[in-house]
């Protein structure tokens, strides 16, 4: 019995690697895409809750796509005769969170059972504007937004997203005077564990890290393109604690591909430029494939759909839809993508 244990856990261990391996050294040359939703709709927050697709949109829309059973499930949030517009979403294994743009700001919870929907948060100001949402687990999550004050706007909830408490100024680092963020793709906030990065753009584009699920903060510089308002970090990703891509540009010009790429292996505090004048241009979502070791990433933007197998050091443009704002992955092989008018689904072929 014991040998046989041994050479069963062998095999499982031998499988298990070569499994690893092949993730690692796939590399893709095309993809096949399948259109999911083709209307006048605006969607730049999507996330995968088992089999399904979860997206936000303009107009007040929200709903998922199972894509297990082909099936979708739409719906409206209604407040006040408002039209919101919908950038931030996140989840909890029982809900679903979602936030608007812009004066005034809510936070709703979905229950994904009952589907039922609960305002659980609200802030009115003229310079409301959040912009991206996470959670660290069922318990405690994470809403960042542009500054009111000094600092970025930085709310947490403890209590799995029943009550939301917001940071006050003098324990955050302070803003730079036209630092904000953008709401592109809800990838501001990248969450590994306990840690956390949060990337701002504009006259200043620099990364924000805790290493306590934001009981405090440090500040890291980035060489990424900034100075003026429509500059900077638009979006990120970590592969792990160490390993993590930025990237952004000049929203104003849109072909420009250097000082919009960046890399970092130490968690964030240096970073990088990287595949200077090549690849894409701006970019308002990337991606570190799953179990690739950190090294392929895809990016979505106004230059299309691009990826890369050598840890973002040079690009292949896959598809040329210029109009996809956000990219999410269900496996190492297949992703859902989501911007103008579509929710596509893309599977990544060698």
């Amino acid at each position: 019995m014991k040998k046989a244990i041994s050479f069963l856990t062998f095999l499982t261990f031998f499988s298990s690697c070569k499994s690893q391996v092949t993730d690692e050294k796939r590399t893709f040359q095309s993809v096949k895409i399948d259109t999911i939703l083709n209307e006048k709709i605006s969607i730049r927050a999507i996330l995968v809750d088992k089999d399904k697709l979860w997206f936000a949109a303009d107009n007040n829309r929200l709903g998922n796509y199972n894509f297990k059973t082909s099936s979708m499930y739409r719906s409206e949030v209604n407040k006040d005769s408002l039209k919101l517009e919908f950038r931030s979403i996140a989840q909890t294994s029982k809900a679903i969170f979602i936030a608007n743009v812009a004066n005034p700001a809510h936070i709703f919870r979905i229950d994904k059972t009952t589907l039922k929907q609960e305002l659980v948060y609200t802030e009115t100001h003229e310079k409301v504007f959040y912009d991206s949402m996470n959670f660290w687990n069922d318990n405690e999550g994470i809403l960042m937004g542009d500054p009111i004050e000094s600092c970025l706007s930085i709310l947490i909830t403890r209590d799995g997203g029943k009550s939301w408490q917001k940071t006050p100024c003098d324990r955050l680092p302070k803003t730079a005077d036209g630092e904000a963020a953008f709401a592109a793709s809800n990838t501001n906030v990248i969450i590994k564990g306990n840690n956390t990065w949060i990337v701002s753009g504009g006259k200043k584009s620099r990364v924000f890290f805790s290493l306590d699920k934001g009981f405090s903060w440090q500040v890291f510089e980035t060489p990424i393109v900034q100075g003026k308002e429509m500059t900077g970090i638009f979006t990120a990703d970590f592969y792990n604690d160490t390993i993590g891509f930025v990237a952004g540009g000049n929203y104003e010009i849109l072909n420009q591909n250097f000082q919009n790429k960046a890399i970092t292996t130490d968690g964030g505090k240096t970073w990088n430029l990287i595949a200077e004048n090549q690849g894409f241009g701006y970019a308002s979502c990337v991606q570190f494939i799953p179990n690739s070791n950190g090294k392929q990433l895809v990016s979505v933007g106004a230059s299309g759909l691009y990826y890369s197998s050598d840890g973002g050091n040079n690009w292949m443009q896959l598809s040329k839809d210029e109009t996809l704002y956000t990219i999410r992955f269900v496996n190492s092989t297949t992703a859902f993508a989501a911007g103008k008018n579509k929710i596509i689904r893309i599977v990544f072929k060698q």
